[in-house]
């Protein structure tokens, strides 16, 4: 049962997977920074200056009067957080799209690997099949 567990341990594709899985998680932090650090302050210069990450709506019965997400949610203020909602849509675009390129660069690889010519038969193949063609003319 152990030497089971290894061989499904050890296999390529699962030690592929967990490899691709570590590397998800640190293309995924690289892209949030991107989005929070870098993409929302000029998103929101160009809106007027609006930040997403604050944006909320207060449904509370009774509301307080809170300027921030942080502050609603730290007052216990029930709040729809429309702004991190919008800031993930955006966060979510850009990683789709950077992984379409990833893919699409893959596949231009694996058709480039497919297009090369197969290696020429060994010489005992080409020796049987002269052969054979001799023999099939003769009868």
């Amino acid at each position: 049962m152990l030497k089971e567990f290894k061989e499904f341990a050890l296999k390529g594709n699962l030690v592929d997977l967990a490899v691709g899985f570590i590397l998800g998680g640190a293309f995924g932090t690289i892209v949030t920074s991107l989005v929070n650090d870098i993409m929302m302050p000029v998103l929101g210069r160009a809106t007027g200056g609006v930040d997403f990450s604050n944006l909320f709506l207060n449904i509370s019965q009774s509301p307080t009067s809170t300027t921030s997400l942080a502050a609603a949610r730290e007052a216990g203020d029930a709040v729809i957080a429309y702004g991190l909602f919008i800031n993930n849509i955006i966060s979510f675009t850009i990683m789709a799209f950077a992984l379409f390129f990833v893919v699409k660069a893959m596949n231009n690889l694996k058709k480039k690997e497919a297009a090369a010519p197969p290696p020429a038969p060994p010489r005992q193949e080409v020796l049987l099949e002269e052969i054979r063609n001799l023999l099939a003319k003769q009868s």
